[in-house]
């Protein structure tokens, strides 16, 4: 399952499982014939040789998160990989400032949305994690937790994840369930590449969404889950490791290395 993939790194993710013939069940907001709602994703999973289903949820309401693993518990019985991914971009965009000058609102939608909501899939899918066979939980988060990126909230919403991702691996060691922190490098989602318009950035280095969820659908099977789990993964430590390119044969590099390169992670 891949909360929050009718676009952006989530859709490149449940992509990358389609690929591996996976069963994906897809949430977000948006639905219909857009190519950016849930229902073009699951048809691109389709297309990739696996199974898309796509659930309309929006998990910034609980009740929506209950109907929607009650339903895969009815259908499936068993999650083997939770993608916790989703997240509210506030309207307009933060880009850094004062925190008193941004609507407090922004509080809810980058810690709550980015944190609250994860823990919640978590608690959901838990027994059924533990019937599955993957049993893995990866939580899609960024180098915003190590240090300032964009604005309080963002940093406190992937601070938080990651602590969480830790503390998850604690209390779920017997289990064998395992959980990992991801931290992509810059990826040319559809909103980066449309925002790009003024700044005309290169994006040619950018890692693409489906080089990320390759890297997840990679690790994914790796035999050494337990002793991978509470920590943080680097998708072009991924990438290496286990030799994923993006759909154009290359290997981009990633947020540590453009930073160490050009002085410039964004």
């Amino acid at each position: 399952m891949v909360t929050g993939s009718s676009r952006g790194i989530g859709r490149g993710i449940a992509h990358a499982l389609g690929e591996q013939g996976a069963t994906v069940y897809i949430t977000g907001r948006t639905v219909g014939s857009s190519d950016k709602s849930i229902d073009a994703t699951a048809e691109m999973v389709n297309q990739a040789g696996g199974k898309g289903i796509a659930v309309q949820t929006d998990h910034t309401d609980d009740d929506q998160i209950e109907t929607l693993f009650d339903r895969i518990r009815s259908e499936a019985g068993h999650i083997d990989v939770l993608v916790n991914n989703a997240f509210k971009i506030p309207t307009p965009p933060v880009w850094g400032g004062g925190f008193w000058e941004h609507p407090w609102q922004i509080w809810d939608d980058q810690v709550g949305t980015g944190a609250r909501c994860h823990y919640l899939a978590c608690w959901h899918a838990a027994h059924m994690l533990f019937a599955g066979t993957g049993k893995l939980i990866v939580n899609v988060s960024s180098p915003g937790g190590l240090g300032y990126h964009f604005s309080t909230t963002y940093g406190v919403g992937k601070t938080a994840l990651d602590r969480m991702t830790a503390d998850m691996a604690v209390e779920l060691k017997e289990t064998g369930v395992s959980t990992m922190a991801l931290y992509p490098g810059s990826v040319a989602t559809e909103f980066i590449v449309e925002s790009n318009a003024e700044r005309q950035r290169d994006l040619s280095t950018f890692q693409t969404p489906l080089f990320v969820g390759r890297a997840v659908a990679a690790v994914a099977t790796a035999s050494d889950l337990q002793e991978r789990s509470g920590k943080v993964a680097w998708v072009e430590d991924l990438a290496e490791e286990f030799g994923i390119v993006d759909e154009n044969g290359n290997r981009p590099p990633g947020y540590a290395r453009r930073a160490a390169l050009t002085g410039d992670p964004s």
